[in-house]
């Protein structure tokens, strides 16, 4: 077993460092997901805030009947039964996206003796052009 990159603990195999390559892989797919899930948090927000603007402006026109269903049906909605996005959130953070970082973490931290990256780091040792500019190992 070799130590590439200067990131590869020895004794480490090529199967194991691409096992936990996956598993980070997951893990960097699944913060995607939160990055959209916070997205459609604020995104729902700022829409209930334009459909109350819309209320305002339909009241001023003189559709108050339109304006009224609107800020009582609309307005203040849960998005799912009983919750608001902040709420998605928080069981979204809690749940599924703790127990994914969790097991990473613990993958990482029993075979790589917690070094990050280890998959990638290879990678990159393997495609750069040797004395290229911008194609250095270090900073």
């Amino acid at each position: 077993m070799r130590k590439t990159g200067g990131r590869r603990p020895d004794g480490v195999d090529d199967a194991t460092v691409e096992a936990v390559g996956a598993l980070t892989e997951a893990l960097e797919t699944t913060e995607r997901a939160r990055g959209h899930l916070f997205s459609f948090h604020q995104l729902t927000g700022v829409g209930d805030a334009q459909v109350q603007h819309a209320a305002r402006l339909l009241r001023e026109a003189g559709h108050a009947d339109l304006a009224e269903g609107l800020e009582t049906e609309l307005v203040g909605r849960n998005v799912v039964h009983g919750r608001w996005t902040f709420q998605l959130l928080e069981d979204y953070d809690d749940g599924y996206y703790r127990c994914i970082r969790e097991w990473e973490r613990t993958a990482r931290d029993r075979l790589l003796g917690g070094v990050r990256h280890v998959f990638e780091a290879e990678l990159k040792q393997r495609n750069i052009t040797p004395d290229a500019p911008g194609h250095e190992l270090d900073p």
